[in-house]
């Protein structure tokens, strides 16, 4: 079966940086699985994925376009600790939830200078180009109620 809208698709892993390192794999977590279509992985890997099937195996670069983004400026903001629920007790590369309105969004402290605190609210790979080698492992034809809830059940998604 090839991979197309609506197949789930369990794969194996490996992810480095431009200087080869890697940032993370299947090795440590297991084997990744997703409902292919959902936008569940980023989406250069999601094309990269489609009309291939299972024992395939190949490797590709992301564009930070088809990942996660460029670095965006204006999601950095500096803030004095005062203003931050528990800033006391900040430390470089913490996360943290901010709200801005309605919306939820993750943020990492990534300078801390007196009492003033930068946010960062890019994702830590925004920027960067993703080298992924992958390894295709099953594909099969999602069940309807997997459809129907935009995620896959049992081994590898979630369970219900």
């Amino acid at each position: 079966m090839k991979i197309s809208k609506g197949s789930v698709v369990l794969f194996d892993y490996t992810l480095t940086d431009d200087d080869k390192e890697i940032i993370d794999s299947s090795k440590e977590e297991g084997a990744l699985t997703y409902l292919h279509g959902e936008g569940q992985i980023v989406k250069g890997l999601e094309k990269a994925m489609e009309g291939r099937k299972a024992g395939d195996a190949f490797k590709i670069t992301i564009s930070p376009e088809e990942a996660y983004g460029i670095h965006d400026p204006a999601k950095i903001a500096v803030v004095p600790a005062d203003q931050i629920e528990g800033g006391e007790e900040l430390e470089e590369g913490m996360q943290l939830e901010a709200s801005h309105g309605d919306e939820e969004q993750v943020v990492v402290v990534s300078k801390i200078e007196g009492d003033q605190v930068t946010l960062d609210g890019n994702h830590p790979l925004a920027g960067m180009n993703l080298h992924f080698e992958v390894t295709i492992r099953e594909v099969r034809a999602a069940t309807t109620e997997e459809i129907e809830h935009g995620h896959v059940h049992g081994p590898g998604g979630h369970a219900h």
